[in-house]
């Protein structure tokens, strides 16, 4: 794992995520889940990249479909979109 990987990227989220992080009912168990796993490792954590954009990602976690943008220049992870289980 390289350093940049185990500082971790800044975790931001776009307006719709915000959204319906706010509706969640386990908002800081998501978030903490998030910063453990995905801010980690980006490009691991059993993520796939989106329409053959290795920086455009989609990734499960804690039972959420998480849709992000990786910036490595800035090291900000950006959730675009949060999609819950029912």
């Amino acid at each position: 794992m390289s350093p940049r990987h185990r500082r971790g990227h800044r975790v931001t989220y776009a307006p719709p995520a915000d959204d319906t992080l706010a509706k969640m009912g386990e908002a800081d168990a998501f978030r903490a889940a998030l910063t453990r796993t995905v801010a980690r490792d980006p490009y691991g954590h059993g993520s796939t990249p989106v329409r053959d954009d290795p920086d455009r990602r989609e990734a499960t976690v804690n039972g959420a479909i998480v849709l992000y943008y990786v910036s490595g220049s800035v090291q900000t992870l950006t959730v675009v979109r949060l999609i819950l289980s029912p």
